[in-house]
């Protein structure tokens, strides 16, 4: 897979709420600079994480709006609507930023304005 194809792979994943196979295109020592979560090292304790999203949103979506690749580099622009299960909506502008070697992400940063997302963290 090419760096598109695997960028492509992860929004699509997300989008079905596939979380097991969406972590699966993380290398093992995989680092992701989180903008809610923080810092974050290795595939499977992303896993762990994720294992908890469906009890978070009843709805998720994070659709590209604009996706830059440069050999194993990417950025995308996209927007995340939400919904939790007791009806609290989340909509946010999110700027992505991977690294691909191998197939797999090796590194992840996301940007975004963390307000919107205030009312499901308790803040």
């Amino acid at each position: 897979m090419s760096t598109r194809d695997v960028i492509n792979r992860y929004y699509e994943l997300a989008a079905k709420g596939d979380w097991d196979t969406w972590c699966d295109l993380f290398a093992v020592d995989t680092v992701m600079d989180e903008q809610l979560a923080g810092h974050v090292e290795g595939r499977e304790t992303l896993r762990d994480m994720m294992r908890g999203f469906p009890q978070m949103y009843a709805e998720f979506a994070n659709t590209p709006v604009h996706v830059v690749v440069d050999g194993e580099q990417a950025a995308v622009v996209s927007h995340i609507s939400g919904r939790t299960h007791s009806g609290i909506t989340i909509e946010a502008e999110v700027c992505n930023y991977f690294r691909v070697v191998g197939e797999e992400i090796v590194y992840m940063a996301n940007f975004h304005d963390s307000v919107p997302f205030a009312p499901v963290l308790g803040k």
